[in-house]
């Protein structure tokens, strides 16, 4: 029977090839637009680290000056070095690690391909629970260890570009990285990694390229590195480098591993009760405002995607509804056209019902046609914002399977759904009067 349906739908189509064409064009503008704003939420909303989001904690202490205390504001972001290091020696998490961003001078050796000039990078200074906390996939080598850390060695872990840019590609691990002036022993490469958003630390770039070096965040201190993203200082910070341990600076990004939720509970008891020691040894001066968010409530909390986007797929969606009003009412009208020969149908023995279902059909084929059309503008519409890359997050918008499947799933029950109204309007239809009047 549904084939019959279909072979009836094509019929129908050929006899009215304009008023098809129009509903097809509607119903792929309003999938087009509304396809095009959900691939980009799709991809700025997305979990960044699929499977540990929730194991994997921010974690945030209020260390800021007692005389502007607002009660019941949200404590600081970040640690002073002396919070994060007392919190690492203390070891009270599965993993831990602190890191800030920064930026190094690579100066290629003799030996790299093409010998190029020296130029700079984005890095980051952390410890070795980084790697396998955020799941990082290496290519050539692997991560430096906790005595590295310790022992404050010079090692580096590089990116699978900056690989292909001095190193032609090849396994470099052994050899040395020269940047900012001293000498960095490869021990691993990156694989292709790119977390979206950057949710670890939003402060040097919400939606950015990953690092192309990491070092040992103890190395850095040693080497006096520069670091980027945001810093904060109270008090008289003027007689300090504002990396010293004893620097009243907000800086360091804290997170730590827990694999259940009563493990949670303890470390944020933990939590409370560091902040109570500290405030009454006199370095924490508010009262104890602790937090530990789940990378899913740091996004949240951070509102990482950006208002517009989420009033885009509003607007997108309601240029939908707008498109298949209009369906609605080319569908109403070739029904009204139709009568006759529904009425022949009818008197012929067909039930309301096959009437029904037929019209059903016809606008499900309408559906699948509108959905081809519109995926193929939401292709074109990712590829110009792509292509435009007016914002950071442009250039990690992409089509995928499960865009491809909503599309024809949404063009499919948006039709149906469009075409309920015509198609009981068709089984309305008295046969004895159509007849009559033919």
């Amino acid at each position: 029977m549904l084939g019959y349906y279909l072979d009836l739908a094509l019929r129908s189509f050929r006899s009215a090839r304009g008023l098809t064409a129009l509903m097809v064009l509607a119903i792929a503008m309003g999938i087009g637009a509304s396809m095009t704003t959900l691939t980009v939420l799709r991809t700025l909303a997305a979990d960044p680290i699929p499977g540990r989001s929730e194991s994997l904690l921010r974690v945030q202490l209020d260390v800021g000056p007692g005389r502007s205390y607002v009660p019941g504001k949200e404590p600081d972001e970040q640690l002073t070095r002396a919070d994060a290091e007392d919190l690492m020696k203390a070891r009270r998490a599965t993993r831990q690690a602190m890191m800030t961003g920064g930026g190094l001078a690579i100066e290629p050796g003799a030996d790299a391909p093409g010998a190029p000039k020296p130029f700079v990078v984005d890095a980051r200074y952390t410890t070795a629970d980084f790697f396998p906390m955020f799941a990082t996939p290496f290519r050539f080598g692997s991560a430096w260890s906790a005595a590295d850390d310790d022992a404050h060695a010079p090692v580096a872990v590089i990116s699978r570009s900056l690989d292909d840019r001095l190193f032609g590609g090849a396994d470099p691990v052994g050899r040395t990285l020269r940047a900012s002036g001293g000498d960095y022993r490869i021990v691993g490469v990156l694989d292709d990694w790119q977390p979206v958003p950057y949710f670890f630390d939003p402060n040097v770039g919400r939606f950015r390229r990953t690092e192309d070096v990491f070092v040992p965040f103890t190395t850095s201190l040693d080497r006096k590195l520069s670091s980027n993203g945001s810093m904060r200082c109270w008090g008289d910070s003027s007689t300090v480098h504002p990396h010293d341990r004893e620097a009243p600076c907000s800086w360091i990004q804290y997170w730590v591993e827990l694999d259940t939720a009563e493990d949670r509970a303890a470390y944020l008891d933990y939590l409370r009760a560091y902040s109570d020691q500290q405030r009454a040894a006199g370095r924490l001066e508010r009262p104890t405002n602790v937090r530990l968010r789940s990378v899913t409530e740091w996004l949240a909390y951070k509102r990482i995607v950006p208002e517009d986007v989420r009033l885009q797929v509003w607007l997108a969606f309601g240029f939908l509804a707008v498109c298949l009003v209009n369906t609605v009412g080319l569908l109403l009208a070739k029904c009204l056209r139709r009568a006759p020969e529904i009425g022949v149908r009818r008197a012929l023995g067909a039930s309301k019902r096959q009437v029904f279902g037929q019209f059903v059909v016809e606008a499900g084929a309408v559906g699948v046609a509108g959905g081809a059309g519109g995926f193929a503008l939401a292709a074109l519409g990712v590829w110009l914002i792509r292509l435009s890359a007016t914002t950071d997050h442009a250039r990690f918008v992409h089509i995928d399977a499960v865009t491809f499947g909503t599309t024809f799933a949404l063009a499919l029950a948006a039709t149906v759904l469009a075409g309920l109204l015509p198609a009981w309007r068709a089984c309305e239809v008295v046969p004895a009067a159509q007849l009559k009047s033919a």
